[in-house]
């Protein structure tokens, strides 16, 4: 049983955090109309937004203009009372990449720039992460994208050698005491997209990629939350049955015919697997005008009924960065999966 008081304290974080929640989605609000959206009680409402108001996290508006009573105060969320990091790191076609951005608590991005490294390793990162809290002292957590599994809190297979068996998190999280979140690339670049797409009700995508030198991989949402399996492996497409090595699936992005097979075996076991409503296939190897062939494919082996809308994006930085604000920001607020319903 969760004693009393810890529970009490939960209860009131939850509610701190609705009250955050609708402030944010309302720009401008009163007691009363927080009370509304958050379905807690005035009072309730008016303590916590004191207490906001107390540490800075949310400012007072002018006052809202009466017919005769007494004038509402009315509070905004303050966005800049601290900031989040989200960093990711890529390799692809040999050129060791550092992309960062700086943002506020509603996801406006305050700084961003991408920069080619001559090695991507834990010093990298961490040095980075430093020099960013070094100019931005509110900096209340950091979010990294990486190409790899997460397992556990230490990075396994993945692209850039230099940070497999590292426990990321961990390291950063002693140095720094930070909020740290360490995700999957591909995780990151579809809940990214899901995100921009405001589906009225929740639905099931996949983004695949296929990039021009390293193996396949993808990142799923199902019902609206990512799917990453069990020991983080979900998505690791390189690894089903497709007869060849994963060094050979490499080495196939370089003959047309069989990296086509590659592409409608990969896409064609994910419809059977998880039903998606839609595919976005991305990466360095992909061409638009693989796809029709790539669709009829498939049609010849799942019922067209069941084939999802097939997309193709040559570029989605900024779905993965946008995944990872999300991911990040959803890092600081307790119980998010309960205030989202709530709400």
């Amino acid at each position: 049983m969760i004693p009393i008081v810890n529970n009490t304290m939960r209860v009131k974080q939850v509610n701190v955090e609705l009250v955050k929640a609708a402030l944010k989605a309302s720009n401008v609000g009163t007691k009363s109309t927080i009370a509304n959206a958050t379905g807690l009680s005035v009072a309730t409402c008016g303590n916590i937004l004191n207490d906001l108001l107390e540490r800075g996290e949310v400012l007072e508006a002018d006052l809202e203009q009466s017919s005769g009573g007494r004038p509402a105060r009315r509070f905004m969320y303050n966005a800049n009372y601290s900031y989040i990091v989200c960093i990711y790191v890529s390799n692809e076609g040999g050129i060791n990449r550092t992309v960062y951005a700086v943002v506020n608590l509603t996801g406006e991005i305050i700084e961003e720039k991408s920069s080619t490294v001559e090695r991507i390793n834990y010093e990298a990162i961490d040095n980075l992460i430093e020099n960013l809290i070094g100019r931005y002292e509110n900096i209340k957590a950091v979010g990294i994208g990486i190409p790899g599994i997460i397992h556990k809190g230490v990075i396994g297979a993945g692209d850039i050698e230099e940070l497999i068996n590292i426990p990321l998190a961990a390291w950063l999280k002693d140095k720094y005491n930070l909020q740290i979140t360490v995700e999957n690339d591909m995780n990151l670049t579809a809940y990214g997209f899901y995100q921009k797409q405001y589906y009225e009700e929740d639905k099931t995508v996949a983004v695949v990629i296929f990039p021009q030198d390293n193996c396949s991989g993808a990142g799923i949402i199902v019902n609206g939350r990512i799917i990453r399996g069990n020991t983080n492996f979900a998505g690791e497409v390189s690894y089903l049955p497709l007869d060849y090595s994963r060094e050979e699936q490499i080495r196939r992005t370089q003959n047309p015919e069989a990296f086509f097979r590659l592409i409608v075996k990969t896409i064609a076991s994910i419809i059977a697997v998880i039903n998606p409503a839609t595919i976005v296939v991305t990466g360095g190897a992909i061409r638009s005008a693989m796809m029709e062939g790539v669709l009829n494919a498939c049609e010849a082996i799942i019922p067209k009924e069941h084939m999802p809308q097939l997309i193709v994006e040559e570029n989605m930085q900024a779905d993965y960065i946008n995944g990872l604000i999300a991911i990040t920001l959803e890092s600081l607020a307790c119980d998010i999966q309960l205030i989202e319903k709530k709400l």
